[in-house]
């Protein structure tokens, strides 16, 4: 195309194509995207997912350890300022500490299965 001086070339319009993304791991043509492919084959992707349940496992870990030092941590100081020590330890150490501590582990447990269940929803409603 030739253009004259003083005229103006028409371009024609950018057109943007967007669609699913495609990833091909040696799967195959048209694979579908699985992140329980990406987790089984242990992509940078599948790697990624399972730190992320174990970070979220972790830091449930901790707030548990972090009451149960809170729990813990003070009893020798009570006892020690204690004039009965020794009931007082019986008592504390044989009923006193046991609820919380079972309700600590409790809370602990369903918090985990709570974030398992989430990572196996989140990897499942993507595999659709």
């Amino acid at each position: 195309m030739s253009h004259e001086p003083g005229q103006t070339a028409e371009r024609p319009a950018r057109v943007v194509v967007t669609g699913p993304p495609r990833r091909h791991h040696g799967r195959g043509r048209g694979a579908p995207y699985r992140p329980r492919t990406e987790i089984h084959e242990q992509t940078t992707l599948g790697h990624t997912y399972v730190r992320s349940l174990m970070r979220t496992q972790l830091r449930t870990a901790l707030a548990v350890f972090a009451v149960l030092v809170a729990l813990v941590a003070p009893l020798p100081l009570l006892f020690a300022a204690a004039p009965h020590g020794r009931v007082l330890e019986w008592a504390v150490l044989g009923f006193c500490l046991y609820p919380p501590l079972v309700l600590l582990a409790r809370w602990h447990v369903r918090r985990a299965e709570r974030h398992e269940r989430d990572f196996v929803r989140l990897v499942e409603d993507q595999d659709r």
